[in-house]
């Protein structure tokens, strides 16, 4: 049913084999991250997909470029790409 409906609005669905989160350890961790600093403790409804939408594009901005993070030297991920590149 879900596999049907993602199809007819070409949505291709990615998950891990049964039983291997590493597979996907990267992306897990990501939505990990998000649940808790984005809804848990804050649950709320939002009144449309719209406005759903819209705040996850805020924390996806966020996160890519204000969240400093111990493992990218205390700067945020586009910072640290950024900084990387130009060092290497």
């Amino acid at each position: 049913m879900i596999f049907l409906l993602l199809k007819n609005r070409g949505i291709i669905q990615s998950m891990s084999r049964r039983g291997n989160c590493i597979d996907n350890c990267i992306i897990e961790t990501f939505f990990g991250r998000l649940k808790n600093e984005m809804y848990y403790g804050y649950e709320k409804e939002y009144e449309s997909f719209e406005s759903f939408s819209k705040a996850l594009d805020e924390y996806i901005n966020y996160y890519n470029n204000e969240r400093i993070q111990r493992k990218t030297k205390w700067m945020p991920p586009v910072k640290y790409r950024i900084t990387s590149m130009c060092s290497a």
